[in-house]
């Protein structure tokens, strides 16, 4: 089969790809460590986080068996830069401007006419051949002798060009993309049968690398449409008094624990389970309450309501992060320490010794952990920028513009495309429903100012002036 010019060359950037060296150390004194990351998955539906009628029994044991960040935050409102940043450590505006300049460098190196860059990135995001460039989770990993596998959402390529040794998504051919379902080709491939179909792959991998200590990225597109889950968790929710797009959307969310809780009786009966860290996060939110009904309306139904997915709002951004370890992590603790997705990798490193990378914006956050009275981050900001954001006339959403921040009970959203600047105390409107900008003045320009600091520092307007080129009709 003939491989696309992005195929080919991807296949040349994995070659020259050295393995990183293996540490001698004991990996007896090493964690096994899970990535368990949800997909459009909304905070506040689980049971941990208040939702009695959201049924998640095994992501409730999880939480009350470890440290519960119930403020944490994501770097994006849509999955594959959010999923970067867990990759990379990095916010998705360097991680791009880098990959930007990987771009430029491969033009002027092997001679690449724009056009042929233009049709490369329709093809497929050309961004993943800049992936092995970075300094990736799973090749730091293995520095000190650790397996890892990929399974469920990867948007980039294959698994090997994430730096994973075994994974489930591998790629795709020219053939593939002009056929029905390419986008599941894009979105993972063979990796979206994950929990939707089985966990046998994970099951395998456990087997066949059994003895070495091992990374795990468990990402089931779950809850994620389609709401499609089996009459067994649909059933659960039949006759209760809520929407029919609750009931859906929240039969997937107990698939998607359900499918945990099966991993989770592995471990345990490997005798695997002692010695893992756990990580819970999700990629994005999502906003489907008890009562809203979405069904009949495909545009909020796919896209998680009006301020969940794809909006500039708390909902979109906020999710729970869990650290759990048993016997080495503190259970049964919540914290309102506000963390950010990134700084899960680089948590991670350093539970497994390893020190963070140079560019990594993520920082350790164990010494919370260890003490939930301390505090590392006194704000958290974003940007959405050339991503996607609501637009009624495209499923997909529209290219904006857009800004976010929250300090201590505060959340800012500055919608530049659409002139939009709107306050909100999350202790009273946690759903975002009453703007008091003007009622708050001070405030508001406060958190404006931080964000317009941050746009001066990261050099934004030459950041739209590049996407336009690589962009152009």
């Amino acid at each position: 089969m003939k491989y696309s010019a992005l195929a080919f060359s991807l296949t040349l950037l994995l070659s020259c790809q050295s393995n990183p060296p293996q540490d001698d150390s004991d990996h007896k004194a090493l964690p096994n460590i899970i990535l368990l990351i949800g997909d459009d998955q909304g905070y506040p539906y689980f049971g941990f986080m208040g939702a009695d009628y959201v049924q998640t029994p095994n992501m409730d044991q999880l939480a009350d068996n470890g440290v519960l960040f119930t403020d944490g935050y994501v770097s994006d409102n849509h999955c594959r830069p959010s999923l970067q940043t867990l990759l990379t450590g990095m916010l998705p505006i360097d991680y791009h401007r880098k990959s930007d300049e990987i771009f430029q460098e491969s033009i002027a190196g092997k001679e690449l006419s724009r056009d042929s860059l233009r049709r490369l990135r329709r093809e497929f995001d050309v961004k993943a051949l800049a992936l092995p460039h970075f300094s990736l989770l799973p090749k730091l990993l293995a520095q000190k002798g650790y397996v890892s596998f990929q399974g469920g959402k990867w948007w980039e390529f294959n698994y090997q060009n994430g730096g994973f040794t075994h994974g489930m998504t591998n790629g795709f051919s020219d053939k593939d993309i002009q056929n029905a379902g390419w986008f599941l080709k894009h979105m993972g491939g063979e990796g979206m049968e994950l929990a939707r179909v089985t966990n046998q792959p994970v099951y395998d991998f456990l087997a066949e690398t059994d003895g070495q200590p091992f990374f795990i990225w468990y990402a089931p597109s779950l809850p994620h449409y389609p709401f499609d889950a089996p009459d067994k968790y649909y059933n659960l929710y039949k006759e209760a008094d809520m929407s029919e797009s609750a009931k859906q959307y929240y039969a997937n969310c107990t698939w998607f624990d359900d499918a945990w809780g099966e991993l989770v009786t592995h471990l345990k009966e490997k005798d695997l389970y002692d010695n893992t860290l756990i990580v819970y996060v999700n990629d994005n939110g999502w906003e489907q309450d008890p009562n809203q009904e979405f069904s009949d309306d495909p545009m909020r139904s796919h896209n998680g309501g009006d301020k969940g997915k794809s909006s500039i709002y708390d909902l979109s951004f906020r999710s729970p992060i869990i650290f759990a370890w048993a016997n080495e992590i503190d259970k049964g603790v919540r914290s309102a320490s506000l963390i950010h997705s990134a700084d899960i990798p680089a948590t991670i490193l350093d539970y497994a010794g390893i020190e963070t990378p140079k560019g990594f914006y993520g920082k350790s956050f164990r010494e919370v952990i260890e003490d939930p009275a301390k505090h590392l981050r006194q704000n958290i900001f974003g940007n959405v920028i050339n991503t996607r954001s609501k637009d009624p006339n495209n499923v997909m959403g529209d290219h904006v513009e857009g800004y976010w921040i929250r300090q201590d009970h505060w959340f800012l959203r500055w919608h530049l495309t659409y002139d939009e600047l709107e306050l909100f105390d999350l202790r009273e409107d946690p759903m975002n429903n009453h703007n008091i900008a003007e009622a708050q003045p001070e405030i508001a320009k406060e958190l404006q100012a931080k964000l317009k600091a941050y746009k001066a520092e990261k050099g934004v307007d030459k950041r739209l002036e590049m996407y336009a080129l690589f962009n152009e009709q």
